[in-house]
């Protein structure tokens, strides 16, 4: 039990935390708690892990992105390394892939296998949470979907984000920047309009999010100007199906002003 919660401390210890709030871990230093000494072994394990992400549907490259690292060298020199930083889920498939015989591999599927299912959430486990808990739950996948969103739209061509986000909000809310949402809301400077939104509101944003992303790799979209054409036409698109669906939802939106920030979790 205690070499558990050690390995399990040591797993923690590596995670890191981007500036958007999203977790991760770096390949070249998983690949030392998984007890392998050449790259070139793990990244076969990587390769496999991969593999089997695109063959369940999934996003390689959402959750297996290469960075390039600068590695010092015994004379100082300095190198360019290939490193990947990896989801929780792309840490557990690099587990389930790994050499079996380690008893180090057993503790990480174990592991990553628990704390990712800690983050899910089924839908009668959703119906049964609060306003505040279903508004802290979405804004937590809108956070991440806005990250993963942001890459793609930089791979697309887009330099002023802004620009390309502005394009999404006036698509969904009918002209409206997000500094007009913001007034409309009574936001001080610098609130963020995401954290004083309801739960419908962001799901119908996180909706806006994953469709534009989706239709920006499906189009390869090469330019800024066509991703943001893109994501306002998937903004109306997003308010048309509202609106079909009997809801006013600019009018409803309006009166999601409660800060996200002074949620807590129910113990």
């Amino acid at each position: 039990m205690k070499e558990i919660d050690k390995k399990n401390k040591t797993f923690e210890d590596i995670k890191h935390i981007d500036e958007n709030g999203v977790e991760f871990w770096y390949a070249r230093e998983l690949m030392k708690i998984l007890e392998y000494n050449k790259w070139e072994n793990f990244e076969k394990v990587i390769n496999k892990a991969k593999d089997a992400c695109e063959n369940s549907g999934i996003s390689v490259f959402e959750h297996f992105p290469d960075v390039r690292k600068l590695s010092k060298r015994a004379n100082n020199a300095e190198i360019e390394i290939k490193d990947y930083k990896l989801t929780r889920y792309a840490c557990y498939l690099i587990a389930q892939n790994g050499d079996s015989r380690k008893k180090v591999i057993a503790l990480a599927q174990t592991y990553f296998a628990v704390q990712t299912r800690k983050q899910e959430i089924t839908e009668k486990e959703y119906t049964m949470l609060t306003e505040d808990e279903k508004r802290f739950y979405q804004r937590d996948l809108t956070r991440k979907g806005n990250y993963s969103l942001n890459q793609t739209a930089k791979r697309a061509g887009v330099k002023n984000f802004d620009k390309f986000h502005n394009s999404g909000y006036k698509g969904l809310y009918n002209g409206e920047t997000a500094d007009d949402i913001a007034k409309r809301k009574g936001l001080r400077y610098r609130e963020d309009i995401l954290d004083n939104m309801g739960s419908e509101e962001l799901a119908a944003n996180l909706f806006r999010i994953t469709q534009t992303e989706s239709r920006l790799k499906r189009d390869k979209i090469d330019t800024e100007k066509k991703a943001c054409d893109t994501h306002n036409k998937i903004g109306k698109i997003v308010r048309k199906a509202i609106k079909q669906a009997g809801r006013n939802h600019a009018r409803r939106f309006a009166y999601s002003t409660k800060k996200l920030k002074t949620i807590r979790k129910r113990k």
